[in-house]
C-alpha cells in the first residue's frame, strides 16, 4: 500500500525525497524554474521555527524590522569580498517602469550592505549602539542545481545584524547565535548538529571569521544548518561608518549577522524520514495527533469525536472522518504525513471504552483506555521527541571517521561518505586539491577541538588540528 504513496528512501534517497515533498503537500515546483511553492503544511513547519527563534531573539534585545528587497549594485561593490563572494548567484535588475534604470539593482542575496547603509545613517556615537536588529524575509540566489527546501533559487530565512562598541560584545553574539541554532535543531528539530569554525576558503564573504553548524545527512553528505559571521570592523570600515567613542576617537563598530533558513525544513524531512514518509518530531510537527475513527463504526465515530473535543485544545490534532477512504488508506496517509501519534478507533475499542494508540516513529501500537489517554499522549510525545534525537545523534557518531591516511579517506568518500576527521595544513592550495579528487570539503574545526600535532592528510606537512571534511549540499 505505501508503495503507492511514495517511492521508497531505503531504494532511492534523492527520487524519495522528491516524492515525498510533493505528495506530503509539503511543497511543489513553481513555474519559476529553480522556485518553489511552499504550501500551508510545509509553511506550518517554517512557522513553528520563527515562532520558537523569535521568542529568545527578542529575549536577547534584537528587534525584528524590514528592508527592501532591491540593493543598489554600488552597496555590494565597497565590500570587495563580498561581492565576489555572491556575484555568480547574483539576479539584477536593469529596467524599470519600462526605462533602463541609472544603476542596476541586486535582488537581495543577503541585506549586510543595505542594513549598514541605513545603520550607518542612524547613529552618530557610541550612545547609539549597539545595534541589534534582525528581518525575517525572502532572499535570491541564482542557484544552477535546485533541490526542493534544500537549495533553491528563493528562499525564507531570518538575518540578524548587529553592531557594537566592543569586539567583546561582538564575539558573544556571534557565539549566541550560533547557540541558538544548537538549541533549535537539537530542541525543536531533534537533530544534532556539530558546531565549528570554517576554513579561510568557506568563510562568509567579508567576513573576518564563520562559524558554522553542520549536520550529517542519511547519504552520508553534510548540510550547512545555519552560520554566524563574526564580520570585525570589515563592513564598517567599507562603508566609512566610524562613530565617536567615549573618549571622542573614531570608533568603527564591530559587526556580526546571523542567518537560518527553510533548507532546516529539507534535513528535517530527510534525516527522521523512512519507507513510509515523514517522520515528524513532536515539537516540530504541525498536527501532533490525529484521531481515525473506522469507517462504517457509528459507536466508534461518536466516540472519536467526543476524543477530539476533549483534546484539540492541548494537541495539535486533527479527526479523520472523511467518507469514502478505507481504514488502512487514512492510516499509510497519516503515516506519510509523519504525525507524531494516531489514535485508531473501531467498534471493537469503543465497546470496552479504548483507542489503539500508535506512535509514528517505531510504528509500536497499544489499546489505551480512554481515561489514560492524556497520560499516555503526554508520555508518548516526550518519548519520541528524544528518541529521534537520540538516534539521529548515534547516526553522526557512528558515521564520524577519524582517518589519518588518505587512501582511506578516499575510499570512506567513494563509498559509504560521512564526517572525516583528519588533519590538515590549512593551506587553501591542499583544501582545493582534496575536494578536487575526493568532492569533499573542510566543514569545520569543530567547538572544543584540541591542539594535536599531526601531519596533513594530503600533503604531510605539519598539522595542528583534526578538521571535519565532508561532501556537502
Amino acid at each position: 500500500m505505501t508503495k503507492k504513496f511514495i517511492k521508497l528512501k531505503s531504494e532511492d534517497l534523492s527520487e524519495w525525497y522528491n516524492d515525498l515533498v510533493v505528495k506530503a503537500e509539503l511543497a511543489d515546483y513553481a513555474p519559476v524554474k529553480g522556485c518553489m511553492v511552499i504550501r500551508p503544511y510545509g509553511y506550518a513547519i517554517w512557522e513553528r521555527i520563527q515562532s520558537f527563534m523569535d521568542k529568545f531573539i527578542k529575549e536577547k534585545g534584537v528587534q525584528n524590522a524590514y528592508f527592501p528587497l532591491f540593493i543598489p549594485e554600488s552597496f555590494l561593490k565597497k565590500e570587495k569580498e563580498h561581492v565576489a563572494g555572491f556575484a555568480p548567484e547574483l539576479a539584477i535588475v536593469t529596467i524599470g517602469g519600462g526605462q533602463e534604470l541609472t544603476e542596476k539593482l541586486i535582488v537581495r542575496p543577503t541585506s549586510e550592505t543595505i542594513m549598514y547603509e541605513m545603520y550607518k545613517k542612524w547613529t552618530q556615537s557610541w550612545r547609539d549602539l549597539p545595534v541589534m536588529m534582525n528581518q525575517w524575509c525572502n532572499v535570491v540566489r541564482w542557484e544552477q542545481r535546485t533541490y526542493l527546501f534544500l537549495r533553491t533559487t528563493e528562499f525564507l530565512w531570518q538575518e540578524g545584524h548587529c553592531a557594537h562598541a566592543t569586539d567583546q560584545e561582538n564575539q558573544e553574539m556571534v557565539q549566541w547565535a550560533l547557540n541558538l541554532y544548537k538549541k533549535t535543531y537539537s530542541d525543536l528539530l531533534a537533530m544534532y548538529g556539530v558546531t565549528g569554525i570554517k576554513s579561510e576558503t568557506e568563510k562568509f564573504g567579508g567576513a573576518s571569521k564563520t562559524y558554522t553548524i553542520e549536520v550529517l545527512m542519511p547519504n552520508g553528505k553534510a548540510l550547512q544548518a545555519g552560520t554566524s559571521h563574526d564580520l570585525g570592523q570589515n563592513f564598517a570600515k567599507s562603508f566609512d561608518w566610524s562613530l565617536q567613542d567615549q573618549n571622542g576617537d573614531k570608533l568603527y563598530p564591530y559587526q556580526n549577522s546571523w542567518g537560518l533558513s527553510t533548507r532546516s525544513i529539507g534535513g528535517l524531512i530527510m534525516v527522521h524520514g523512512d519507507d513510509n514518509g515523514l517522520v515528524f518530531p513532536p515539537q516540530i510537527a504541525p498536527t501532533q495527533l490525529v484521531i481515525v475513527p473506522i469507517p462504517g463504526h457509528e459507536k466508534a465515530i461518536k466516540l472519536a469525536n467526543s476524543i477530539f473535543d476533549q483534546l484539540k485544545s492541548k494537541y495539535r490534532s486533527q479527526i479523520d472522518d472523511l467518507a469514502g477512504e478505507t481504514a488502512g488508506f487514512k492510516f499509510n496517509k497519516w503515516e506519510m504525513k509523519g504525525v507524531p501519534i494516531r489514535l485508531e478507533i473501531g467498534d471493537k475499542e469503543a465497546d470496552i471504552d479504548s483507542a489503539v494508540v500508535v506512535r509514528r516513529d517505531t510504528l509500536e501500537k497499544q489499546t489505551v483506555k480512554i481515561a489514560d489517554l492524556e497520560k499516555t499522549i503526554d508520555q508518548l510525545l516526550i518519548d519520541i521527541q528524544s528518541n529521534l534525537l537520540e538516534k539521529h545523534q548515534k547516526f553522526t557518531q557512528d558515521n564520524t571517521f577519524s582517518v589519518d591516511s588518505y587512501d582511506e579517506f578516499k575510499k570512506i568518500m567513494s563509498t559509504t561518505r560521512g564526517f572525516i576527521s583528519a588533519h590538515w595544513c590549512e593551506s587553501a592550495d591542499c583544501e582545493a586539491k582534496i575536494k578536487e579528487e575526493t568532492k569533499a570539503t573542510t566543514r569545520c574545526l569543530p567547538d572544543g577541538q584540541k591542539d594535536e600535532a599531526g601531519v596533513c592528510i594530503h600533503c604531510g606537512q605539519p598539522s595542528k588540528h583534526r578538521w571535519l571534511f565532508a561532501q556537502s549540499y
